[in-house]
């Protein structure tokens, strides 16, 4: 223990982190850049901030202030001490509706203040795309703004006070006027005046270097105003009261669509006459192909209010009218709507992958001018980009002048950075040209302050350093950001990481196979930090369980960073930090859809356990459930799963075979099926012969042993679809020529003659023993080639399953084009009927329904076939998102029970416990149905069980 941490751990009542996973997390906010803490404190109180700041003080350490770290410029980033404000100084201590005001702490985060201020018809004015995870800190540190600033301008413009600690530990309380400002900063502003009254750009969005025009007579002095976005170099801010604003009761949104973003920008300016909320802008590039937008290559989002959906609506319609467009549409939908505003808030994220799968990246992120100049600023924007080779897609606050884009900067080589340097130069020369600002929203931090002198010129940046030394004389609060800044080619985050290919076993295919290049998707939106699910969303269920970073999609992608630099990490695949982060990660794949650049954790950990565990004894649990299909053909062929049902029903037994198994005490072991799937199948009468499509049914390891009466269920309705149905086969056929082709009649006897079994590998995969997955792989591709030399389909019944076969297997065995073929193949239950059978109708149910749709259904296979097809069977209503919180190993495992419980007491267990009379509960996972058994005592059935009823008897 260092003297620095020992005299912090005495000093604060807050958590004091100098471990290597307490620094590593925190080493990057959102933007490129990268610096490794000494260590991290969570004030509880102001009284922590001060004693945290006198230690550092007497020791010379830097201290740097962070709220949800998704800043884009590195100023959330440091060497010294950071102050994790999300911990404790988070709460919403009191709102007041009559004066529309709400007192809050830094570490708040914005959603939380809105869901306080929403029932009383409030709302806080600016909403940055972040803000289900950003910070009311971090947004007074940036100057946050969002999509309404046109209608509510920014977070200076909501703030009324402020408590602030400065370096030297004074205590002050900022508003308009002088009686909280520290000593010198009235003298300054009055020997400056005329500087200050020219030297700034008057344009809405100018958040570049300090507010010292708002400190003006005329301006009222507003010092708390001043301090806003200064970005922890002036004070540490404690407290602040905050103004809310009116909400409207209703809002419509007019989708306008243009030839280019051009066009857009060019006719952004002339719509803020009729005062809408939003004036956003993106281009095609950045929308999938799936969104329902009007025909063009770019839109502009207006969203406008009104008291009734009515008067919104007449509110758009007249910005359509007034708007010259290719084509328009008005949403007054509110679930439409959060469809297309998603689109819009996810693309700081899915604007790092260019079209063609090349890396973009922030830097020039934010760069406002004037809205009337905008159209031209893109233009000339364009032609910087093409004369130095670069490519990015332009989105953002097009009311507002303010762009955001990320650009395929090559960041990996010295001529890249070196080409990065010369863009941002001029680049910069440009925006001043236009009478911009180098920062329109999120700070200058190091990507942009060195650039500051071209903007302001010498004189008043020298002003911005004698303010910065009233505030701080011992420049020890953020330093290297604002004023004497770090050169914004320096501390980038990819330095570090290695330049030759890491031996890695997935094939990382939307990489190139490059695992760091996998690694470095994760950019630090964060988005997997919302506390709190809504819809069908599922990631990240280990972080809203925990609310620990070190839980979070980020946070383990923030640790592998580490690992592969090798600084801090220092000993690669065997690091225990590593590990123990990825322990709490479900495999649930939530990352992979929900993750705006398409991070894949379940991959990543799969990959990690791999490594780190070669050569070397495995817990428990990777050899009682993940070989759990070897286990469980062992009792079949031994015909003794009624012996070991008996044997688990012993209480003293169970908890032996518990604890020699890893397998959490508090669960209780499935009874396993004295049927097999398999051995029904070949004891039960042979299907009338039909002229139908043939399909080939996916035995696997939960239908066949634990839950066969869904397999059951699966074959009567799909020959009631009319389909023919087969199992896989059991050994490998020779190939035989039929007719003018080769192919193989698939008889369903024959397939089962023979001892092999397909199998995904899925619980191989899922606890890193990824040679023995490769090899379960192989097999089934050896079984299955007489299916694959056919046009059949495979139909996987549980959806882990299926999305390991489409996914995993093809990755697994990118080298083996098999794989790929078979991947192409599998349909889910529903799809299989939809695709074969589309004009059979399903038994009318009439019935409501609930539980949730699977995981891994919402991240890899898609559920709108089912929702078409429990449609067209009557079965209404909606399932539930997020994670059933079992995720097939992972809630029995030694440890995870009460975080699984948690993540099902989420959103699954509410949804069932307050379900009508008379509800059907739906779970196609056999985990989802043992989670709602053991949690719940509630027997949830797979929709082919549900449907197979409806049919009547047999």
């Amino acid at each position: 223990m260092t003297d620095l941490e020992a005299e912090l751990r005495g000093a604060v009542r807050g958590d004091v982190g100098f471990d290597v996973t307490s620094r590593a997390l925190l080493t990057m906010d959102a933007s490129n850049y990268r610096r490794v803490p000494l260590g991290v404190v969570a004030p509880r109180d102001a009284d922590d901030v001060a004693a945290v700041l006198d230690v550092c003080r007497s020791h010379g350490v830097p201290v740097v202030p962070r709220g949800g770290g998704t800043s884009i410029a590195g100023q959330a980033t440091g060497t010294g001490v950071v102050l994790d404000f999300t911990r404790h100084l988070n709460r919403l201590v009191s709102l007041d509706p009559e004066a529309r005001t709400a007192v809050v702490q830094p570490g708040l985060v914005l959603d939380r203040l809105q869901e306080a201020a929403a029932p009383h018809g409030l709302r806080f004015g600016p909403d940055p795309s972040t803000h289900s995870r950003c910070t009311l800190g971090g947004m007074i540190g940036n100057n946050s703004c969002g999509s309404h600033s046109v209608a509510w301008g920014t977070t200076a413009d909501s703030v009324r006070e402020l408590s602030v600690i400065t370096a030297r530990g004074q205590r002050l309380r900022l508003g308009p006027g002088w009686a909280g400002a520290p000593g010198g900063l009235r003298e300054l502003v009055e020997g400056e005046r005329a500087r200050l009254r020219t030297g700034f750009p008057e344009l809405p969005r100018r958040i570049s270097g300090y507010a010292l025009d708002a400190l003006l007579p005329e301006q009222g002095a507003d010092v708390a105003r001043s301090f806003c976005g200064s970005e922890g170099t002036l004070g540490v801010l404690t407290e602040a009261v905050v103004r809310l604003v009116e909400a409207p009761r209703a809002r419509a949104l007019a989708v306008l669509a243009y030839a280019d973003e051009s066009a857009a920008a060019e006719a952004a300016a002339g719509l803020l006459p009729l005062g809408p909320l939003t004036v956003e802008g993106m281009a095609a590039d950045l929308v999938p192909d799936t969104a329902d937008l009007p025909r063009g290559g770019a839109w502009l989002f207006v969203e406008t209010g009104g008291d009734t959906e009515a008067e919104a609506r007449a509110r758009a319609e007249a910005v359509v009218r007034a708007a010259d467009v290719l084509d328009a549409r008005v949403v007054t939908d509110p679930a439409g709507q959060r469809v297309l505003w998603r689109i819009r808030e996810d693309a700081s994220g899915t604007a790092t992958r260019m079209p063609d799968g090349s890396e973009a990246w922030p830097g020039w992120e934010d760069c406002a001018v004037p809205p009337a100049r905008l159209g031209a600023y893109l233009r000339d924007f364009r032609g910087l980009m093409g004369a130095h080779g670069l490519r990015g897609t332009p989105y953002g606050h097009f009311g507002d002048g303010c762009i955001h884009v990320r650009i395929d900067f090559d960041l990996l080589t010295p001529a890249g950075v070196g080409r990065f340097r010369r863009f941002s130069e001029e680049l910069a020369d440009l925006v001043v040209a236009h009478g911009g600002s180098l920062s329109g929203e999120h700070g200058d931090g190091q990507a942009r302050a060195e650039l500051l002198p071209r903007m302001y010129g010498r004189e008043l940046v020298g002003l911005f350093e004698r303010a910065k030394g009233i505030w701080d004389p011992d420049d020890l609060l953020n330093p290297g950001v604002l004023v004497r800044p770090a050169p914004l080619d320096t501390n980038l985050r990819f330095a570090v990481l290695p330049s030759e290919p890491v031996d890695v076993v997935f094939g990382y295919p939307a990489d190139g196979g490059d695992f760091p290049a996998a690694v470095r998707r994760c950019v630090g939106v964060a988005k997997c930090r919302t506390a709190s699910a809504s819809g069908p969303s599922v990631m990240c269920p280990s972080f809203r369980a925990t609310g620990e970073e070190e839980h979070s999609t980020r946070g383990r992608a923030r640790l592998l960073h580490e690992m592969l630099a090798g600084e801090l990490v220092t000993d690669g695949w065997r690091s225990t930090e590593v590990r123990d982060a990825l322990d709490l990660c479900l495999s649930c794949k939530g990352c992979r859809s929900d993750c705006p650049v398409g991070v894949d954790m379940a991959t990543y950990k799969a990959e990690f356990l791999h490594h780190h565990y070669a050569g070397r004894r495995r817990p428990a649990g990777h050899y009682a459930m993940g070989w759990l299909p070897v286990w469980l053909r062992a009792v079949a062929r031994t015909r003794t799963a009624a012996v070991a049902n008996a044997l688990a029903s012993v209480r003293p037994l169970a908890r032996v075979a518990k604890r020699l198994g890893g397998i959490a005490p508090e669960r209780q072991i499935p009874r396993l099926a004295t049927e097999t799937f398999s051995r029904w199948w070949k004891r039960r009468k042979p299907a009338p012969a039909d002229t139908g499509d043939l399909v080939v049914l996916w035995p696997d390891t939960f239908t066949e042993h634990l839950s066969p009466a869904v397999g059951r269920a699966a074959v009567r309705v799909l020959e009631a679809a009319g389909l023919r149905v087969a199992l896989p086969p059991t050994v490998r056929l020779e190939r035989a020529p039929v007719g003018d082709g080769r192919t193989v009649a698939l008889d369903p006897v024959s397939l089962l003659r023979g001892r092999g079994r397909v199998c995904c590998g899925l619980t191989y995969v899922s606890t890193g023993q990824l040679d023995r997955a490769r090899a379960v792989m192989r097999r089934t591709l050896d079984l299955l080639e007489p299916v694959l030399d056919t046009a059949a389909p495979v139909v996987v019944l549980e959806p882990s399953c299926a999305a390991a076969l489409r996914t995993d297997l093809p990755e697994l065995l990118h080298d083996d084009p098999r794989a790929a073929r078979l991947a192409a193949r599998v349909l889910t239950f529903a799809e299989a009927l939809q695709r074969h059978a589309p004009d059979w109708t399903p038994p009318r149910l009439e019935r409501p329904v609930a539980g949730q749709t699977h995981c891994h259904q919402h991240a890899v296979l898609g559920d709108a076939p089912d929702r078409r097809l429990r449609a067209a069977a009557g079965l209404t209503g909606e399932l539930s998102g997020g994670c059933c919180g079992l995720a097939g190993d992972f809630g029995f495992g030694k440890g995870h029970f009460e975080v699984s419980r948690t993540c099902a007491e989420e959103q699954l267990l509410p949804s069932v416990r307050s379900a009508a009379d008379g509800t059907v509960v739906l779970a196609d996972g056999f985990s989802c149905r043992t989670q709602l058994e053991q949690l719940a005592r509630v027997r949830a059935r797979h929709l082919a069980e549900v449907l197979a009823e409806g049919l009547g008897e047999d």
